[in-house]
């Protein structure tokens, strides 16, 4: 997917974009991974949802990635993530939220070991066009025991196609996952996801808490 944003990022000024720059109040910092397969919206998710200027380490496509990095259905994408998407946005006074966007091709997937280090949760991006891609994503976070939600990232007539009941039994996802629609290029759906995903990991705790 294309990484334009229906938000425009946070400028020199936070307060002329709306956004509320980080507090002295803040005490709790906590890191979130997006993930997924390659083109399916994760520098867009982080840059539609930060609070600052985010950091990319996007690259425009050549010629030598022919072959190596299959755009299948999104021939319009001419640049890719090549180590990591870098965002931040306040919860509330007290809680700051880490965005880490995992690069998707197969030739970077090296650095996700190492992105997932200290991770407390991840979102899992869903492009139902291409679901295979999201196998390797799903299977290295159950590996490492981190706790995910998965937001299908809907577009065009994308919803009346493919339903979430549909997509959690083509994706094997048990109902202790949450699933939900998003729309990656709008600033309020992303907030959603991520609340859906910090609320998913307070339940756990929870259940943590009450456990034998």
């Amino acid at each position: 997917m294309g990484s334009a944003t229906s938000d425009t990022p946070a400028a020199a000024d936070p307060a002329a974009s709306g956004r509320t720059p980080l507090t002295h109040a803040a005490e709790t910092g906590l890191k979130i991974v997006v993930v997924g397969g390659f083109g399916v919206g994760k520098t867009t998710l982080v840059r539609s949802v930060s609070e600052i200027r985010p950091l990319n380490t996007e690259e425009v496509m050549t010629q030598a990635g022919v072959g190596v990095d299959e755009t299948g259905e999104v021939t319009a994408k001419t640049t890719t993530t090549v180590a990591f998407d870098f965002g931040r946005i306040s919860l509330n006074e007290r809680m700051v939220l880490y965005l880490f966007g995992a690069p998707g091709q197969e030739r970077f997937w090296f650095l996700w070991d190492r992105l997932f280090s200290g991770t407390l949760g991840a979102v899992v991006l869903v492009d139902t066009r291409r679901m295979d891609d999201s196998w390797y994503a799903i299977d290295r976070l159950e590996h490492h025991g981190t706790p995910f939600v998965v937001a299908v990232n809907r577009f065009d007539d994308d919803a009346a196609r493919h339903s979430l009941d549909e997509i959690r039994l083509a994706l094997a996802l048990p109902d202790r996952v949450p699933l939900i629609d998003c729309d990656a290029r709008v600033r309020t759906s992303g907030k959603h996801v991520l609340v859906t995903l910090v609320d998913h990991l307070y339940q756990l705790a929870l259940a943590q808490e009450g456990a034998p």
